[in-house]
């Protein structure tokens, strides 16, 4: 009951996010809640038992892209042109894809359902073969190191890369600025001892 609890909570919140972001039209907000909104869905993936895609969605979606948004703020304005015309088509095409995909929940067989298609085929194999052939105790490292050890690497990969990208952008490595010209002062000096001599 308490999941369910956390869940609508969270789901709650990422809608009013969403809806805020639709209708502001500051960059620098909806940056930011967007950041917003990509922590919230790490925390449901975490109430959901998908820690190692909470960590991915932390990393890669609140913490990269967000920094990556707002080092583009320096070329960018701060308002978004504001368009007074109602677009039509996306917002069909969003709310189609919505409830297709409500439509194809409905048919989703119940969260640890024994009879279930995973159960009956991929868990048992994952179960009998955990210790036996790869000899894991732990069925979860199993899956993730053995099972999954690609997808793994490529969620490290990712991981590591968006952590190396906040890096450079906050140490300021992302753009070149042009070198300070170097000043001559003893010239500077020489020509102004001429105007002086000039205007005497």
């Amino acid at each position: 009951m308490s999941t369910l609890f956390i869940n609508i909570s969270l789901v709650s919140f990422m809608v009013v996010i969403a809806l805020m972001i639709t209708f502001s039209h500051r960059l620098f907000a909806i940056i930011i809640m967007s950041g917003a909104y990509s922590l919230i869905s790490a925390a449901m993936f975490v109430n959901l038992d998908a820690v190692d895609v909470a960590f991915t969605e932390a990393a890669v979606g609140a913490g990269f892209s967000t920094v990556l948004f707002l080092a583009a703020m320096a070329w960018l304005p701060a308002e978004e042109k504001r368009n007074k015309a109602l677009v039509i088509l996306p917002l069909m095409i969003c709310l189609f894809t919505g409830s297709l995909l409500m439509w194809a929940v409905a048919y989703l067989p119940a969260l640890g359902d024994p009879a279930s298609v995973v159960h009956q085929h991929v868990a048992p194999r994952y179960l009998a073969e955990s210790y036996d052939k790869l000899h894991i105790p732990n069925v979860v490292t199993t899956v993730l190191a053995s099972y999954r050890g690609f997808d793994t690497l490529g969620e490290t990969i990712v991981i590591f890369t968006a952590g190396l990208g906040v890096l450079l952008i906050l140490m300021g490595k992302t753009g070149r600025s042009p070198k300070p010209k170097k000043v001559d002062i003893s010239a500077k000096v020489s020509e102004a001892r001429d105007e002086d001599v000039n205007e005497k």
